[in-house]
């Protein structure tokens, strides 16, 4: 096991985590962000299975949150304002009228202080920052601790951790997308996603949960016996167009049943993602655009997904 860094920009360090099978995440300092995540196809070949920007200085204004630890709350506050213990809080709408994944001030700009670390099976980076409330216009100051950990049996672990001065809402995630295809040959169309829920937040046109549950057994929504994702962004149902055509809502997981299941088949590869979160924003990626240079090609609608594990948001 290894790790490696690197001066990106004369301002910030990528570190690159590799274990004893030659699987490697490279993580930035700057938004605590996932820029590249190496995996061996069914043949052996080692591709990138993360978007990321060509251009390391996109990572400045990052307008799709790609790989970055998310907060102080991770998606949508309605009309950009919440009352706490009756108190009204007015945040910045950063997304129309409402506020988005913690606003231009969110931990995706921040540049965090990271510390490598090495362990018997285990090799990792934690990083450190506060999220002030005079930046952020939430109640209290919060210092935020991410520790990355790659292991030898091949596990990815993020372990959030928050320390406030004050009681304040806190919704941490991670944005990143993934494209199992390697070095993003395809679209996500074909990823076959399994996991168990029974309910969906229902969401308005401007993507706010309505407070409504959807029961969502035998319809495009329903990933029990796993599912295509092309399934939802070929459906003409009214919850999918809100997404853009396809996914971009909260499912609540069946009690003790948090793991979900990604395959795409010409690759071979599977990943699994488990979490200690009640639910998880299911993002297809329909905002994703062609004037952006990714890594290993231009952006496209639908060339990542994201698994955003979190709790329930403010409503």
């Amino acid at each position: 096991m290894q790790i490696k860094t690197k001066q990106i920009l004369q301002k910030w360090t990528e570190y690159t985590l590799i274990n004893d099978h030659n699987i490697s995440v490279s993580i930035l300092d700057y938004g605590a962000t996932i820029t590249s995540l190496l995996l061996p196809n069914r043949e052996g070949v080692f591709e990138n299975v993360v978007l990321g920007y060509k251009d390391y200085g996109l990572y400045e204004e990052n307008p799709f949150f790609l790989g970055s630890v998310i907060g102080r709350v991770a998606g949508r506050v309605a009309k950009a304002s919440f009352k706490l213990h009756g108190e009204t809080y007015q945040l910045e709408k950063n997304d129309g009228e409402n506020h988005l994944h913690g606003g231009s001030n969110g931990l995706h700009t921040h540049l965090w202080d990271a510390e490598p670390f090495e362990q018997a099976d285990s090799i990792g980076v934690r990083m450190k920052t506060t999220l002030e409330s005079a930046h952020d216009h939430y109640p209290g100051n919060v210092q935020v601790t991410v520790v990355f950990t790659l292991t030898n049996e091949n596990e990815l672990r993020l372990d959030y951790y928050g320390e406030a001065d004050k009681e304040t809402p806190l919704v941490l995630t991670n944005h990143a997308y993934f494209n199992l295809s390697g070095n993003l040959k395809d679209t996500v169309h074909d990823h076959k996603i399994t996991f168990h829920a029974d309910n969906i937040l229902e969401l308005d046109s401007e993507l706010i949960p309505t407070g409504n549950l959807l029961d969502i057994e035998n319809t495009t929504f329903d990933f029990s016996n796993g599912r295509k994702l092309r399934d939802g962004i070929q459906s003409d149902d009214e919850q999918h167009r809100f997404a853009g055509n396809g996914y971009d809502h909260y499912f609540l997981f069946k009690p003790n049943q948090q793991s979900v299941l990604v395959e795409e088949e010409s690759s071979g590869r599977k990943m699994r993602v488990e979490t200690n979160q009640p639910g998880m924003v299911l993002y297809s990626g329909s905002n994703l655009m062609d004037n952006v240079e990714l890594k290993e090609r231009r952006g496209e609608k639908y060339l990542g997904v994201c698994f955003e594990t979190q709790n329930h948001s403010i409503a």
